[in-house]
């Protein structure tokens, strides 16, 4: 039987910050897909499938700042076909319901957390955990969700003075998780991570993909990441032609794609469905790769 995208909904308790983390979940299973609602989008998908037999790398998805859970849906579905597990949380206060903590310190200390009990809940939940390859975890993150997976994965970053109570940079207190493998950065933002050794324990296997016409994040992020770490942490870097911040989004439907809703917009000529279309495809091959490197 042809392997499926297997999907459910749950919830974690981020108790430092007293919030609910909303989870959406994606992984191989064999059960039937059927059109399914996933909050406000249609997706085809085996809703409380079982997973299927076997055991698969983890991989968690941080979105950006004021995203949600279901920004990069299709991505998740690609790579749960592919054979892997796919946990996308819902960071509390940065989120298109709530993103009151935008632009906060506490923000930055909050979002790399959220991942790791992110990856604690996926290995202690009864239905993944025995199907879970034991340190083969990868974390992707958009735009400040790339922010996020370098400071899980080892980085420091500083918080800018515009982002503290007494208007003075501070260091972000972030505690690393050495179960992360690899990273997949998506026009990620970076210059909390500026200061010099800032990136200097981040050695992991890294692909970073910028958009060409992207002004949010331009290709100066991506430097950052690629002169901070150090010089034999295996970095590959793409600038996808034409694409713009939001193009790494998954494309949302017809009734939602509007000029008064940027998250939807591209650059001129830019074919979001056909990019996504091969999206899946690259990132898999990169953590495959990267994972079964650190298996053997």
């Amino acid at each position: 039987m042809a392997r499926t995208v297997g999907c459910r909904s749950a919830e974690l308790v981020d108790r430092e910050r007293g919030a609910k983390v909303p989870l959406l979940v994606m992984y191989p299973s064999s059960a039937p897909e059927r059109p399914e609602r996933i909050g406000p989008y249609a997706v085809s998908v085996a809703m409380e499938g079982p997973v299927e037999a076997g055991t698969f790398p983890l991989v968690i998805v941080s979105h950006g700042s004021g995203g949600s859970r279901f920004t990069h849906r299709v991505l998740a579905a690609g790579l749960a076909r592919q054979g892997f597990v796919v946990v996308l949380p819902e960071h509390p206060g940065n989120n298109r319901d709530n993103n009151e903590l935008a632009g906060t310190h506490t923000l930055l200390a909050d979002r790399p957390r959220q991942v790791r009990h992110a990856i604690d809940w996926a290995s202690a939940d009864e239905a993944l955990r025995a199907h879970l390859i034991p340190g083969a975890v990868a974390v992707i993150g958009h735009s400040l969700g790339g922010y996020t997976a370098l400071a899980v994965a080892g980085g420091r970053p500083w918080a800018a003075a515009h982002e503290t109570p007494d208007r003075q940079p501070h260091p972000v207190p972030v505690t690393p998780d050495a179960r992360v493998k690899a990273l997949v950065l998506l026009a990620p933002a970076t210059p909390w991570f500026m200061a010099p050794g800032a990136l200097e324990a981040v050695r992991v296997p890294i692909l970073i993909l910028t958009g060409e016409k992207d002004e949010m994040a331009p290709a100066w992020h991506a430097e950052i990441v690629k002169r901070g770490v150090p010089g034999r942490t295996p970095v590959e870097h793409r600038t996808v032609p034409n694409a713009g911040h939001y193009s790494f989004l998954s494309p949302f439907p017809m009734e939602r794609t509007s000029a008064a809703f940027p998250p939807s917009q591209d650059p001129p000529g830019f074919d979001r469905i056909r990019f996504h279309e091969g999206l899946g495809n690259e990132v898999g091959t990169f953590l495959r790769c990267a994972l079964l490197d650190v298996r053997h």
